[in-house]
C-alpha cells in the first residue's frame, strides 16, 4: 500500500495547523515559538490575533514577517485567521466606523394584543424597536428603524391567530402611529421592522453574512491586505484563511429554532421581496405565534432562503476570492448543542453553509467530548450544559460526511480541537479526542494553543508549551507524529458506506422531527457505518442497482429520523428510491404534510420501511447493510472504514473510558491483514482467521487504545501469544521530583514501601511535573525475548528505562512496554518517569469541569 509505505518510511504528509496566538510579543519569542511548533511534529501553523494591539497595521505587518520568515525557512505552511478577532464578522471594525449601511439586519416582529370592537382607534407603534429600551424613570428615545409593514390578525388563543383573518393596516400608519378600527374581538397588531437592533451583544457592529458588499469589506481589510504583502507566498508558504465561528447572531446561543425561540431575525435590505403577496402577510409567523398550521410553510421558506444566503453571499464569497488568489478557505461555525440547523450561534443549515469552503469545518471545546459523557445532556460551564449525544455521536460524523460528499474537499475535513479544557486536559485525554475524531473521519486539526504569553495565560488553557512550563509538552510529538501517520492513512482514497442518514434541518424547521444524533447514535453502537446526507444532495444522487451514489460513495440505504413534514421534493424522491432498490427507513413513523402545509401522499411512502429507533439497526444488519460487525454487542468500539487503491483500511477504537474490549470481529472484505501502530510506526501481525469467504480478526482493545488493520497481499504472520499473569515487581521505590522548568533535574528524593497516588503524599497535592520512580529487582531465570513489562495504572505519561536501555514512552494507556532485550539475569535497575498535567498545579476555572486525575504510577508493576 503506497500510503503505508510513506508513513513507515517518514513521509507521510502534515495534518495539523495549530492556532499560534498573537499579542505584539518581541522577535526572539515569535521566532522560538515557530521552533516549539515545528519540534512537537507539525509543520504548519495559523496565526491568530488574540487580539494583536495593531491589527494589519505597522506592529502588526512586523510580526507577520517574522512568522512568515521562519515558515518559510523551516518549510512550514502559513494559515491566518481572518479577523482581529473571533469570532469572523468584524472586518477589523471597518463596518462599525466606515460602513454602517452594512452592519447586520434584522426583522424585528413586534406584538401588541387589543380587543374590539372601536371605532377610530389609535396605536403606538413607533416604540416597537428593540433599540428601544423601556424605562420607568427616563424617556426613551425612538428609534429610526424601517416598518415594513403592519399586519392585524384575530386570536384564537394565547399565542394563536386566524390564519384568514390576516389583513394589512399599513397604510394606516402616520408618523409612528396607527389609526385603525378595530373590528370585535381580541385582535394581535404586528409590526415588522427592518432594524440592526437586537441581536446578540457579542457581534454587534459586525458585517452582514446574507450582504456580499459587507462581506467584500473584510476582503477589502484582511485578505486583500495581505495579499499586497504576501502576494509571493499564496499557494506557497501562505496557505490560506481560516474564519472562526462566524454566525447570524441574531440572539446570544445554541437554541435559535425557528418559531420556537422568540428573537430578531436574521435579514436583508429588500429581502420581503421573495415572498408572495400572500406570503408576506404571514411573515409575522415566523414568530412563536402558531396559525392552525399555516406557520409552517412560511418559516420553511424563510429558513431556506436565508441559509441558502448566507452559504453563497459569505462563505461563498469568502471561497471565491481565496480560489481566485490561489489558496484556500477553511474555518468552522459554531455547531453547539444542534445550532448548526438554526438562527442565533448558527447559519441555517450546516451543509449550505460551509459548502464552499475547501475542508469541512468542526470544532471542540470547553470539555464538550469526554470519555463516558455520551448518555445525552451533562452539567459543564453552561447554563444548559452540552448535548453528550450530539456531541459525541453527530458532530464529528457530521463534519467528515459532508467532508466526504463534497468533491472540492477531498475527504478533508479539519477539526479545532483541545482548546478551553482547562489545565487538567492532558496529553492522554487528547490522543482520546484525537482518536474520537479519526475514527469518525476528521482529518485534519487545528491545535488550540501555542501561547507567548507570560505563563500562565488565563485565555482558555491549556496552551501547548506554555512557555516552557508544561510538563507534558516534550511529548507533543509523540502525539502529533501519530496524528500525522493515522491521518495520512486516512487520506488519498474513499471513506466506504452502506448507510445514508439524513440531516434534520428541514424537519426542524417545519414542525416535531427527530434529532439525527439519535439514530447516529444507534449505528456508531453497531458499528454500521453511514454518512449524514442532507436533502439537497439526496436530490442529486445518481442511482443504480439497488443503490445511490454521492461524489463516488455509493449507499444501499436511506435511514431518515422521525419527521413530522418533509419537502415533497424530497417525498418524491423516496418513492423514485424504493422503486430503484433502494431501502429508505423511517424511525417511529412517517411524514404526514409537505413543506406547503398538504398531506403527504402515501402512495409515495407505501414501500417504505418504518420502525422504532431502537429496533431499525438490527433490520439493517439483516438486509446486509453493515459493513462490519462483532461477535456481541460493543456499544463502545467504534469503527471506520477507508478504502485505498490497493486495499482498504479499518480503524476501530475502544471509546470506554475503563474498560477492555475484547471481540471477534468480522470485516467486509476476505483478504488477510496486518495491524498498524502508530506510535512505533510498526506493522504487527494481529490473530485473525477466515470465515464464510471473510476475514475475522479477534480485537483486545484497552480503554484509550485503538488500532488500524491494513489489507495485505501477503499472508500475515502469526500473532503473538496472549500475555501471562507474570509477576509482580515489586519492593521500595526511589521516587524524586522535577518540575517542567527544572527537568532533568530532580530533587525531594522520597521513598514509597507501595505505589500510592502522588497527589495525596504530604506536600505533593499541587505537585504538577515528572515523578521519577527508581527499583532494583532480581531474576532468578531467563526471561523469553517477548517478556512485557505492565505498568498498570500510571496518570498519565509513561518513559521507561531498564537496564540503561530506553523502553519507550507510552502517553495512555496501555501502558505496556517490550521489556525482553534489556532484561538481565540477575538485578536489574528499572526507571520509570511519569508526568501527569498542570491541573494539579494551576487548579484553573475551567479544570472544575475534569476529573483530577491521581498523579504518578499506581501500578501493579507486572513482568508478563
Amino acid at each position: 500500500m503506497k500510503r503505508l509505505a510513506e508513513v513507515l518510511d517518514n513521509k507521510q504528509e502534515n495534518y495539523v495547523l495549530p492556532f499560534l496566538w498573537l499579542h505584539g510579543e518581541p522577535e526572539a519569542l515569535l521566532r522560538e515559538s515557530v521552533a516549539k511548533i515545528q519540534e512537537a511534529g507539525i509543520h504548519a501553523l495559523c496565526v491568530e490575533s488574540r487580539p494583536h494591539p495593531d491589527f494589519c497595521g505597522e506592529g502588526w505587518w512586523r510580526d507577520m514577517d517574522i512568522i512568515m520568515d521562519e515558515a518559510r525557512r523551516r518549510g512550514m505552511k502559513v494559515w491566518l485567521l481572518d479577523d482581529s478577532h473571533f469570532p469572523t464578522g468584524y472586518a477589523n471594525g471597518k463596518i462599525k466606523s466606515d460602513h454602517p449601511g452594512l452592519v447586520k439586519k434584522y426583522l424585528k416582529i413586534h406584538q401588541l394584543d387589543f380587543v374590539g370592537p372601536l371605532q377610530d382607534a389609535s396605536f403606538l407603534v413607533k416604540w416597537g424597536s428593540p433599540g428601544n429600551r423601556m424605562s420607568l424613570t427616563a424617556a426613551p428615545k425612538a428609534v429610526n428603524d424601517k416598518v415594513l409593514g403592519i399586519i392585524a390578525a384575530r386570536r384564537t388563543g394565547e399565542n394563536s391567530v386566524d390564519p384568514a383573518s390576516f389583513a394589512d393596516v399599513s397604510s394606516h400608519e402616520q408618523d409612528g402611529v396607527l389609526y385603525w378600527d378595530i373590528p370585535e374581538g381580541d385582535w394581535r397588531v404586528f409590526i415588522m421592522l427592518e432594524t440592526i437592533h437586537g441581536g446578540e451583544p457579542h457581534t454587534e457592529g459586525y458585517l452582514n453574512p446574507l450582504d456580499p458588499e459587507a462581506v467584500k469589506v473584510l476582503i477589502s481589510e484582511v485578505y486583500e491586505s495581505h495579499y499586497a504583502r504576501y502576494a509571493a507566498d499564496f499557494g506557497e508558504t501562505f496557505a490560506g484563511f481560516f474564519s472562526d465561528e462566524p454566525r447570524f447572531g441574531n440572539m446570544h446561543g445554541a437554541f435559535g429554532s425557528i418559531g420556537r425561540a422568540e428573537m430578531v431575525l436574521p435579514w436583508k435590505e429588500g429581502l420581503q421581496e421573495q415572498f408572495t403577496a400572500e406570503e408576506k402577510l404571514l411573515l409575522p409567523l415566523l414568530s412563536t405565534v402558531e396559525a392552525e398550521g399555516a406557520e409552517h410553510a412560511i418559516r420553511y421558506k424563510y429558513m431556506d432562503i436565508v441559509s441558502r444566503m448566507y452559504g453563497e453571499a459569505f462563505t461563498g464569497t469568502l471561497a471565491a476570492w481565496c480560489r481566485e488568489h490561489g489558496v484556500e478557505y477553511i474555518g468552522h461555525l459554531i455547531e453547539d448543542n444542534n445550532a448548526h440547523a438554526r438562527l442565533g450561534y448558527g447559519a441555517g443549515h450546516f451543509f449550505r453553509a460551509i459548502w464552499e469552503q475547501d475542508m469541512a469545518g468542526i470544532d471542540v471545546v470547553l470539555n464538550q467530548i469526554m470519555p463516558g459523557m455520551d448518555k445525552g445532556p451533562f452539567k459543564s460551564m453552561t447554563a444548559k450544559g452540552w448535548d453528550g449525544e450530539f456531541f459525541h455521536y453527530g458532530l464529528a460524523k457530521m463534519g467528515a460526511s459532508l467532508g466526504h460528499l463534497d468533491p472540492k474537499k477531498r475527504n478533508r475535513t479539519m477539526c479545532e480541537v483541545y482548546g478551553a479544557y482547562g489545565w487538567a486536559e492532558g496529553i492522554k485525554l487528547m490522543k482520546w479526542i484525537t482518536d474520537h475524531m479519526l475514527v469518525r473521519g476528521v482529518t485534519h486539526f487545528v491545535p488550540h494553543a501555542f501561547s507567548p504569553k507570560e505563563f500562565p495565560d488565563p485565555d482558555c488553557p491549556p496552551h501547548l508549551d506554555a512557555r516552557g512550563h508544561n510538563p507534558q509538552y516534550r511529548f507533543m510529538s509523540v502525539l502529533f507524529d501519530y496524528l500525522n501517520r493515522v491521518s495520512h492513512l486516512l487520506n488519498g482514497g474513499q471513506h466506504v458506506a452502506n448507510v445514508g442518514l439524513l440531516y434534520h434541518a428541514e424537519a426542524e424547521w417545519l414542525g416535531e422531527y427527530m434529532l439525527f444524533q439519535k439514530p447516529a447514535k444507534e449505528l456508531a453502537q453497531h458499528q454500521i457505518e453511514f454518512d449524514v446526507i442532507p436533502a439537497d444532495l439526496i436530490a442529486q444522487a445518481e442511482l443504480g442497482g439497488g443503490t445511490y451514489t454521492i461524489n463516488g460513495q455509493t449507499f444501499s440505504a436511506l435511514v431518515i429520523p422521525y419527521a413530522e413534514a418533509l419537502p415533497q421534493a424530497l417525498l418524491e424522491r423516496v418513492k423514485v428510491f424504493t422503486d430503484a432498490g433502494i431501502r429508505v427507513q423511517f424511525i417511529d413513523g412517517l411524514p404526514v404534510r409537505n413543506e406547503h402545509g398538504e398531506q403527504a401522499d402515501g402512495t409515495l411512502l407505501e414501500q417504505a420501511a418504518v420502525c422504532g429507533l431502537e429496533e431499525f439497526t438490527a433490520q439493517l444488519i439483516k438486509e446486509n447493510h453493515h459493513d462490519v460487525h462483532t461477535s456481541e454487542h460493543q456499544p463502545y468500539l467504534r469503527s471506520y472504514h477507508y478504502r485505498q487503491a490497493e486495499g482498504d483500511v479499518y480503524m476501530f477504537f475502544n471509546e470506554e473510558p475503563y474498560k477492555v474490549i475484547e471481540t471477534t470481529v468480522t470485516l467486509s472484505g476476505d483478504r488477510p491483514v496486518v495491524a498498524y501502530d502508530g506510535f512505533s510506526n510498526q506493522v504487527k501481525p494481529v490473530s485473525q482467521s477466515q470465515a464464510d469467504g471473510k476475514t475475522e480478526v479477534q480485537l483486545v482493545l484497552h480503554p484509550y487504545e485503538s488500532v488500524v488493520l491494513l489489507e495485505s497481499r501477503v499472508e500475515a504472520e502469526a500473532a503473538p501469544q496472549q500475555a501471562n499473569d507474570g509477576a509482580e515487581i515489586a519492593g521500595e521505590w526511589s521516587v524524586s521530583f522535577a518540575t517542567a522548568t527544572a527537568y532533568p533535574s530532580f530533587s525531594a528524593e522520597q521513598t514509597l514501601v507501595s505505589l500510592q497516588d502522588i497527589s495525596r503524599v504530604e506536600g505533593k497535592a499541587r505537585f504538577s511535573g515528572t515523578m521519577r520512580y527508581e527499583l532494583a529487582f532480581t531474576l532468578e531465570e531467563e526471561v523469553p525475548a517477548n517478556a512485557v513489562l505492565d505498568l498498570g495504572r500510571v496518570y498519565e505519561v509513561a518513559e521507561v528505562t531498564l537496564n540503561g536501555q530506553q523502553l519507550g514512552v507510552k502517553i495512555c494507556p496501555p501502558y505496556i512496554f517490550d521489556a525482553g532485550t534489556a532484561l538481565v539475569l540477575g538485578e536489574n535497575r528499572l526507571v520509570i518517569e511519569v508526568t501527569n498535567n498542570l491541573g494539579k498545579q494551576e487548579q484553573d476555572f475551567l479544570s472544575q469541569y475534569m476529573i483530577h486525575e491521581p498523579s504518578g504510577l499506581l501500578g501493579p508493576v507486572v513482568l508478563r
